[in-house]
């Protein structure tokens, strides 16, 4: 991997992460058109942590308040009610789904699902998706009004995203508009309920990173591993406080236009033979 590749590379995570638009499917993207290459699935995991470190910054407070509460709630059924307590729940009944799945199909999702074939092809219909859950949701609800149901098939949604071009945060907010949740509650429960499965995600893919490449794939030293993270982390902070003002007083149909011009954008490449889809 070339010092550029990392840098750029960096700088796409961290711009996309915490989007509606796919960071998976940009970091494949990307590579393909400007590098003639794949990253790699590891090297998405890694960066990753990178971002997750912003989302556990930015929202320090509220982890450690939901952390400790739900600690004391294992002993004492007082606070039980609380919805920190349930939050911290929510939060680790959520996360299982894209555990499991990301578990019994790990070498699908870093062989077949990252055909650009595929990837263009989830941005623009799951673009749709967003858009009818824009239209239809009544965002109604905010956190306080949060259920275990909701937690449950926002972690579902979660664990599509495995697939590059669904889009992690895609998904989980247009689950949560679809049970009438507030945009702006989806994306905070969207962030706490991507720490798990990005931070063990990342952990677990460390070492595969710096594995020999194989044809049609780059791979990075450990500095412009750390680099590019770094880089995803800064730029990641500002986008999650950039995102949550922005869904407060703005509808999503934005990226879903952005998804369906880029993913039209792909298919067009791949139809003239611009780039390969693999």
């Amino acid at each position: 991997m070339t010092w550029v590749e990392a840098i750029v590379l960096g700088i796409v995570q961290g711009l996309t992460e915490f989007l509606p638009v796919s960071s998976s499917g940009h970091l494949r993207i990307t590579s393909a058109i400007f590098f003639d290459r794949d990253a790699g699935a590891s090297f998405t995991a890694v960066t990753q942590l990178g971002t997750e470190a912003a989302v556990l910054i930015y929202f320090a407070k509220d982890i450690w308040r939901i952390t400790r509460t739900w600690l004391v709630g294992i002993r004492d059924t007082s606070v039980r009610s609380s919805l920190d307590y349930r939050m911290g729940w929510y939060v680790i009944v959520g996360s299982i789904p894209i555990g499991l799945f990301g578990f019994l199909f790990k070498d699908q999702i870093r062989t077949a699902g990252r055909n650009l074939w595929v990837v263009s092809t989830t941005l623009i219909v799951f673009a749709f998706v967003l858009a009818f859950a824009e239209y239809w949701g009544r965002q109604t609800r905010t956190l306080a009004n949060f259920r275990m149901r909701d937690g449950i098939v926002m972690g579902f949604a979660q664990a599509m995203a495995l697939v590059p071009g669904v889009s992690r945060s895609g998904g989980t907010l247009t689950a949560g508009l679809l049970l009438n949740l507030t945009r702006e509650a989806a994306a905070r429960y969207s962030f706490l309920l991507a720490i798990p499965a990005v931070v063990m995600s990342g952990i677990f893919s460390v070492g595969d990173v710096f594995e020999p490449a194989a044809p049609g794939t780059s791979v990075p030293s450990v500095a412009q591993m750390v680099v590019a993270t770094i880089i995803a982390f800064g730029i990641g902070y500002a986008a999650i406080a950039w995102l949550l003002r922005y869904v407060a007083h703005h509808t999503l149909y934005v990226f879903v236009l952005y998804r369906v011009a880029l993913g039209t954008l792909v298919l067009a490449l791949l139809l003239t033979g611009t780039i390969s889809a693999t």
